[in-house]
């Protein structure tokens, strides 16, 4: 009988979004006639913004005729899209970045689940607690975690940083040696954000204790205070211990077109188990490689345009209609007396539950009082109990609709 990985086995449940899609489907076949509003999933809603579908029927020209037709691309992606990336993104801030150091991919989430790949298994990995699932499943599956401990809903070798509305949703250092910390900023499911003085304390721990940042930044594009860091390259030092992930998904509405990148500085170095010295962007580049044939070029191209003149305006219009939203949420419930955080620098509204519920318990509740669905803060780890996601991704209509069925709740 061949063997499966063990690890899986540690697992909990089903995988976050799986569950809340069951339940859904669950209270419809019961209430065929119930009409749902879904600000759970955080998945766009307005079409592509003009620049884009016009570069990519463009490039869809291109690959039907034999002299412009391209094959396969390179795995790290074409020289066109990063050196778009790296003017817009990071030479318009300061931030000198190589095009070696730019890694396109299909999605923040396989980049983000992927990249612990190439570190030790015997890694002590620290996450922010409520925290996107893939962090830590993708350290379960590879043997980090240690065995789930029930009392605590939380597993034994994972270090855990508490951000709840105590600390300001702003966690502590940790506690023990640890070697990866993933930090989501603005913060998923929070909402929340760091600013350049209180990132610069996470950049100088890593420093002196000679850990690596992973940086999740898909949401840097809905930032709207001039204090709220937009790359963790804008800290100095963050090139020697840091990468960098970011997402045309929100951004762009790229959800099912598929594009992201990776920045892995030439300057992130780390070690063999004989102490040799290897840098980091090595490693990423060779299991990139060997992985991933690369993004397409028709969605590359449709990416490219993205900084664009015509591009930049509409992404702009993009990101101020959820934001917009985004206010309506915030606006609307703490209207109604709740506690609402985030909305502010990023497209998630995080609330607590009224009178203190249960997580699930609310989304149960407003499934089948208001027909919403939303997400249940435990849901992102144990310090998410109490509270819940709802996001800005919907269309004006059904936001302004959640609002007034919320309203007439009996909360």
């Amino acid at each position: 009988m061949t063997q499966m990985n063990p690890y899986y086995s540690e697992l909990q449940g089903s995988y976050l979004f799986s569950e809340i899609a069951k339940r859904r489907t669950k209270f419809v076949q019961e209430n065929p006639n119930a009409e749902i509003i879904s600000l759970g999933i955080g998945d766009v809603t307005r079409g592509l913004p003009d620049a884009i579908v016009k570069a990519m029927h463009a490039a869809v020209d291109e690959l039907g005729q034999p002299e412009t037709f391209r094959g396969y691309g390179p795995e790290q992606g074409y020289d066109f899209l990063i050196q778009a990336i790296i003017e817009n993104d990071y030479k318009a801030r300061g931030i000198d970045i190589q095009s070696n150091e730019v890694f396109l991919s299909d999605g923040s989430k396989c980049d983000v689940g992927n990249i612990q790949e190439i570190f030790s298994q015997d890694s002590v990995v620290a996450v922010q607690d409520p925290v996107y699932p893939v962090y830590v499943d993708t350290n379960v599956m590879a043997g980090r975690s240690g065995k789930y401990n029930r009392e605590t809903n939380r597993y034994e070798n994972i270090e855990y940083l508490d951000c709840t509305a105590e600390n300001n949703f702003t966690p502590s250092l940790p506690k023990r040696k640890v070697d990866i910390i993933y930090l989501c900023y603005p913060n998923n499911p929070t909402g929340m954000t760091l600013t350049k003085a209180e990132l610069k304390k996470w950049v100088d721990y890593a420093k002196e204790n000679n850990c690596v940042i992973l940086y999740d930044s898909a949401y840097e594009a809905f930032i709207t205070e001039p204090d709220v860091p937009r790359s963790i390259y804008e800290i100095e030092g963050a090139k020697e211990v840091a990468i960098e992930f970011r997402s045309f998904s929100k951004t762009a509405g790229f959800t099912g077109v598929r594009c992201a990148y990776t920045v892995v500085p030439r300057e992130l170095k780390g070690f063999d188990k004989d102490g040799k010295e290897l840098l980091v962007n090595d490693l990423w580049n060779r299991r990139h490689t060997t992985k991933f044939n690369g993004v397409s070029y028709v969605t590359q191209r449709g990416a490219a345009a993205v900084y664009s003149p015509e591009g930049k305006e509409q992404i702009k219009a993009l990101v101020d209609f959820y934001m917009t939203n985004a206010r309506i949420i915030r606006d609307g419930l703490a209207s109604i007396g709740l506690e609402v955080f985030g909305g502010v620098n990023a497209p998630y509204i995080w609330l607590k539950t009224p009178n203190g519920m249960d997580s699930w318990a609310f989304f149960d509740k407003l499934l089948s009082e208001a027909n919403i669905v939303g997400t249940p803060g435990v849901g992102f780890g144990q310090s998410g109990q109490g509270y819940f996601r709802l996001t800005a991704f919907g269309t004006r209509e059904n936001t302004e609709k959640a609002v007034e069925r919320i309203r007439n709740m009996s909360l």
